[in-house]
């Protein structure tokens, strides 16, 4: 890319003293490639809408697990007992958990992977290095808090925490790549604000933050980003 940059402002210097539109339509290719170079513009829309396909299912089978078990979601915030807040079989749970998030992580590889294979760019690079950083800062920082509300029995910060630190995850990865980001950051932040106010609803607030505005942010961003080159 650097040796893109150096080729562009050699032709363009070059160009100048003949023709001074050509040049100006190497100033403007010149800009293109230090934008590709500074931010990771190859996020697909479909990585967006399969993550929330992908939490939909898992709380639907959350929810049918829970009402087997005849879970009350407004009884942990009005008795105040946070380990009925984790419910039964608290492990399946995590399992489930864990799968939602493996199979939404490689859904989202393959689509992004698949836009920059057609792209004829890079998947791992300057850019995407700088994005994942700016990403898993927050996203460690909040595992870290929801180990400690874990540890000393505050589940019903847990769900909020995730939502807000997500969030903040997004909103800070947003320097690096489609600036949209940053607003389905905001709104996972403000949903986690208001979860916190209301413990004890945490499936419907992860349904919304996880499920409902993922597949609207990706819509969005295909009919913004994918859908003329498609």
């Amino acid at each position: 890319m650097d040796f893109q940059l150096l080729l562009c402002v050699s032709k363009c210097f070059f160009m100048q003293q003949q023709n001074p539109e050509s040049s100006l339509q190497t100033l403007q290719e010149i800009r293109s490639i230090m934008e590709r170079s500074a931010r990771f513009l190859s996020l697909s829309g479909w990585s967006g809408v399969w993550a929330g396909c992908t939490a939909l299912a898992g709380a639907a089978v959350a929810h049918r697990w829970l009402s087997a078990h005849e879970y009350n979601y407004a009884r942990p915030a009005i008795a105040g007992n946070e380990s009925s807040y984790w419910g039964p079989d608290i492990l399946k749970f995590l399992f489930l958990a864990a799968m939602v998030f493996m199979v939404a992580l490689i859904g989202g590889y393959y689509f992004t992977w698949k836009k920059v294979k057609s792209q004829g760019g890079s998947l791992w690079n300057t850019a995407s290095r700088s994005m994942l950083r700016s990403i898993a800062i927050p996203m460690i920082c909040g595992g870290i808090f929801c180990v400690v509300f874990a540890w000393y029995g505050d589940a019903k910060y847990i769900a909020p925490a995730c939502l807000v630190f997500y969030g903040l995850a997004l909103y800070n990865g947003s320097r690096y790549t489609l600036t949209d980001i940053r607003y389905l950051g905001i709104l996972e932040i403000l949903l986690g604000s208001v979860y916190l106010f209301l413990p004890g609803y945490g499936l419907l607030f992860w349904t919304i933050g996880f499920g409902v505005l993922h597949i609207l942010y990706g819509i969005v961003m295909w009919n913004k980003y994918d859908k003329a080159a498609a």
